[in-house]
C-alpha cells in the first residue's frame, strides 16, 4: 500500500495529465521522478521580463518549474521560473504562492493560476517579491493584464474547479484600447 504522499503524487500527474490534454496555453514540458516530483511547465502566455537595457518587454513564452519536496502536500511546492518575469511576487528564485497555498489546493489549479499571475491577471501589490515590479503594476493599471485570455482550459465539473475559477475581467482594458493602438508601442523603461 501506497502512502498518503505517493497517492497524492500519481492524484495530481493524472489531473494534471487529464485538465492540460490538448491546451496550448500550457505544457507540462518536463517531469521527475515515478510519479512526478519535479515538473517543468511551458506557459505560451503574454507576459513581462525586463531586457539588459531596464526596458520592459512582453515575451510569449515561459517556464516554471515546480519541486514537490518531501513535505509536499503539507508544505507547498517549490515554484521558480527558469525564464525571467516581471512581476510583483516573482523574482529570480521563486514565485511567491505563500498568500493562497492550501495543501487541499490541486498542483493543476496552482499551475493555472501562476499562468494568470504571469498574464497579469492576478498580482499582490501590498506583499511583493519585486517592489519595482509592484510600483509600475499600481501606476500602469490600463495596461493589465498583459493577455487577457483564460488561463484554465475550457471546463464543466473538473475536479479542482471551484471558486478559484473566477475569469478575468478584461472589458475595461479592451474598451480603453482600439485594435490599431498597441499600448507596448512605445518602450517603457525602468
Amino acid at each position: 500500500m501506497s502512502s498518503p504522499r505517493i497517492r497524492r503524487l500519481l492524484s495530481d500527474q493524472q489531473t494534471l495529465l487529464t485538465r492540460l490534454a490538448d491546451w496550448p496555453l500550457i505544457e507540462i514540458s518536463g517531469s521527475a521522478g515515478m510519479p512526478p516530483e519535479v515538473y517543468r511547465f511551458t506557459y505560451r502566455l503574454r507576459g513581462l521580463f525586463v531586457s539588459p537595457t531596464g526596458d520592459i518587454l512582453e515575451r510569449d513564452s515561459h517556464v516554471l518549474e515546480v519541486n514537490l519536496s518531501l513535505g509536499y502536500p503539507r508544505r507547498a511546492p517549490q515554484c521558480r521560473m527558469l525564464t525571467p518575469v516581471f512581476h510583483p511576487n516573482f523574482d529570480d528564485s521563486m514565485v511567491c504562492i505563500g498568500d493562497f497555498w492550501a495543501a487541499s489546493e490541486g498542483l493543476d489549479d496552482l499551475v493555472i493560476r501562476i499562468g494568470r499571475m504571469i498574464a497579469y491577471q492576478e498580482y499582490n501589490i501590498k506583499s511583493p517579491l519585486n517592489g519595482l515590479a509592484a510600483k509600475w503594476a499600481a501606476q500602469n493599471p490600463g495596461l493589465l493584464p498583459v493577455d487577457g485570455r483564460s488561463v484554465a482550459p475550457p471546463s464543466g465539473a473538473t475536479a479542482g474547479s471551484g471558486p478559484m475559477e473566477i475569469a478575468p475581467q478584461v472589458e475595461a482594458v479592451s474598451s480603453e484600447v482600439t485594435e490599431t493602438e498597441d499600448p507596448w508601442s512605445q518602450k517603457i523603461s525602468i
